[in-house]
């Protein structure tokens, strides 16, 4: 299913090309993807928890930063 605020397969596979790699499987490109997913909402849901922590609605960039 597509999903427009995922990073696809294709952007990671051209990640994993510019980091060096000659040829990248779709395994190894869907793998890359998925695993930057999780990080990513990972990050992102810490950076609310840490927003709501401090009584606000907005996530700034010092949630961001320190939920990494």
């Amino acid at each position: 299913m597509y999903n427009p605020m995922r990073i696809s397969s294709g952007v990671a596979k051209k990640i994993i090309k510019e980091a060096g790699g000659k040829r990248v499987s779709n395994d190894a490109a869907q793998e890359l993807a998925d695993q930057i997913n999780q990080f990513a909402y990972s990050v992102a849901k810490k950076a609310c928890e840490l927003a709501a922590h401090a009584k606000r609605e907005t996530v700034k960039k010092e949630d961001v930063q320190l939920a990494k």
